[in-house]
Formats: C-alpha cells, structure tokens, sequence
C-alpha cells in the first residue's frame, strides 16, 4: 500500500506575495508603454468592483488577460526572470516563506497554487524550490501570437481545487492532512479540500468564514 503524502498549498497573490501581482504588472507596462489607458481604466474599475465582490475573480481574470492579445509569449518570457526578482521578489511575505520553509522540513510537498501566468511563476518556483506549479496558461493563436485568453480553465475558485484533486490524485496526496493558505474568498474551495486551512490577510468574505469555523488567520 502506498503511504500518502502531505502537501502544502499555496495561493500567490495577497499570500505568498504581501501585494498583488497584478498592479504591480499593470503598473510596470504602462511605464514600458505596453498598456493603453483605456484598459487601465477598464481593470482598476473592474478591480474596485470585484474588492466589494460584486465582480468575480474569473470576470476581472479574464478582462486581465485581454492585455495580452495580439502580443509574443517570447516578448514577455525573455524579460520575466528580470522582472520577478526586481520588481515581485521584495514583497514576498516573509512570514509565509517561513512558513514554507517549515513545511519543506517536514517533507511536504510544497504546491504553488495560484490564477497568475506560468511565465512570471515559474521563477518563484525555481527560487523557493516549490515542487509543484498549478495555474494559468495563455492560449496562443494559429499565428503564434497570443489570443487574449486562457488555455484551459483560469486556475481560481472551483477551477483551482479541481486542480489540486487531480494533482492529490497523481501524486497520493492526503488531503485530508494538508494544508492551504489563501487570501480571498475566491480561495474558499481550495481551503475547504483541506483538513488545514489558513487564511492570510482575508478579505472581509473570507475572515467572516474563518472566524465562523475558529480557521487560523495570519497577517503579513
């Protein structure tokens, strides 16, 4: 009989990192020119809206993602590394790494677990040595540009804990024992899956759900 494993669960955005990816992002291509202000307008709109949760995290995803229409995976994979390490690494929540850091000497698995894009991630996982990358891919076109959309599901909310079940299936994972750490109430399903759910920083949703179930709540 296979002895299963424990893993550890990891949302990005707001958790792992003190801020969000994605002003950061938006903030550094409107410097490079790369962003027109229409969208601009458009996403911190979107982004007011989805804070009082009236906007979903896939629909403001999804808007996000328009900004890539038209444009070279390439363009944005050759600068990415530069990026992280400049412009995300210094906000990592330090606490949440040592936390990570302990579940490493414990053995488990450690998952990154996250909607972002493969592209900028995969540098946190090369960096914090996670074992495993769970989140979005962007669709390329017949013509090699990128389509402005998804390939596969947006990796949030349900779509997310659909993929931690399957990685739990490939890999033996016993949930029932893990852990996971989010900050939104959009994590809600993943932190459900788990016998050990964390809440980091929640958003008002997600603290009235943690502090109704006694979940422990860190800050940053």
């Amino acid at each position: 009989m296979v002895k299963k494993k424990v893993a550890a669960f990891f949302d990005f955005d707001k958790t792992l990192l003190s801020v969000d990816s994605a002003e950061i992002g938006l903030k550094y291509l409107w410097k490079l020119g790369e962003i027109s202000t229409g969208l601009i307008l458009k996403i911190v709109l979107a982004n007011e809206l989805f804070k009082r949760h009236i906007y979903s995290a896939e629909s403001i995803s999804e808007l996000a993602l328009t900004l890539y229409k038209g444009k070279r995976l390439q363009d944005f994979e050759e600068g990415s590394r530069e990026y992280y390490l400049t412009e995300l690494k210094p906000f990592l929540a330090h606490n949440i790494v040592s936390r990570l850091e302990e579940h490493r000497r414990k053995g488990h698995l450690l998952v990154l677990l996250s909607a972002s894009i493969r592209y900028m991630l995969e540098h946190v996982v090369q960096d914090l040595r996670f074992d495993h990358l769970l989140c979005t891919d962007l669709e390329v076109g017949s013509d090699n540009l990128l389509t402005g959309k998804a390939r596969g599901k947006i990796c949030i909310g349900g779509h997310k804990a659909v993929a931690a079940m399957r990685l739990a299936d490939e890999q033996a994972i016993d949930l029932v024992h893990s852990y996971a750490y989010g900050d939104h109430y959009s994590d809600l399903p993943v932190l459900e899956l788990v016998g050990n759910p964390f809440v980091v920083a929640p958003d008002t949703k997600l603290l009235q759900v943690a502090s109704c179930r006694n979940w422990p709540i860190i800050n940053h």
